[in-house]
């Protein structure tokens, strides 16, 4: 999900007509696997939308006032960068004073604020942690990796699990019993030919423990 408008993208929509069909006909093979090649090499929509996030994020420090290079760029920017976001949210955070707060299906239209969510913020800080060391920032240095940042997700993690009334926390997998398996049922196989070349398996138990009182 897309946090904020994004400008076109860069590659342009072919949609002629004729002329279109022509000079697709008029490629050559080499030129069809050059195509395929390149189409394989595209990159993954995970890419893609880091590449967006970093734009926006280069464009809100050039629309700062005054203007912020990324060298001066602080985890107090980045904060002020997650909080510009909201206006563009679209979950519904309700206030305390709201009758459906804490209520995870709200049964009437309510006039509380909508704010980024939580889960879509954690992922842009990730993603954008990954790209300021991609273009070049030291990850001593990285604004994303703040501690600042990181106490502000979880504040707003705690508030909209309170405030929309649903949990966050991952959910632990049960671990299925171990049973342990007795010692006398513990069996070791062997096999044997015989003279045409078959192959015998038997199945070797440890015998019983001898009565009591038996002779050595």
């Amino acid at each position: 999900m897309d946090l904020v408008p994004h400008p076109d993208s860069p590659h342009s929509d072919n949609s002629g007509g004729g002329g279109g069909a022509s000079a697709a006909g008029a490629l050559s093979p080499a030129a069809s696997s050059a195509g395929a090649a390149s189409a394989l090499a595209s990159p993954s929509r995970y890419e893609s939308q880091k590449r967006r996030d970093w734009n926006t994020f280069g464009q809100y420090l050039r629309n700062h006032r005054p203007p912020l290079s990324l060298a001066r760029c602080s985890g107090a920017h980045v904060l002020e960068f997650l909080r510009y976001l909201d206006q563009f949210g679209k979950t519904k955070v309700h206030t305390p004073a709201c009758p459906f707060f804490g209520h995870p299906a709200p049964l009437a239209p309510c006039p509380c604020p909508l704010r980024q969510a939580w889960g879509s913020l954690d992922a842009l800080v990730g993603r954008l942690r990954a790209a300021y060391e991609e273009n070049g920032g030291r990850p001593e240095n990285n604004p994303f990796g703040a501690r600042a940042v990181r106490l502000y997700l979880r504040e707003v993690r705690d508030h909209q699990s309170r405030a929309r009334g649903v949990s966050y926390e991952k959910k632990k997998r049960k671990k299925a019993p171990a049973h342990p398996i007795p010692a006398a049922v513990i069996s070791s196989s062997s096999s044997s030919h015989d003279g045409n070349g078959h192959s015998h398996h038997y199945e070797h138990q440890m015998p019983p423990p001898p009565p009591p009182g038996a002779a050595a």
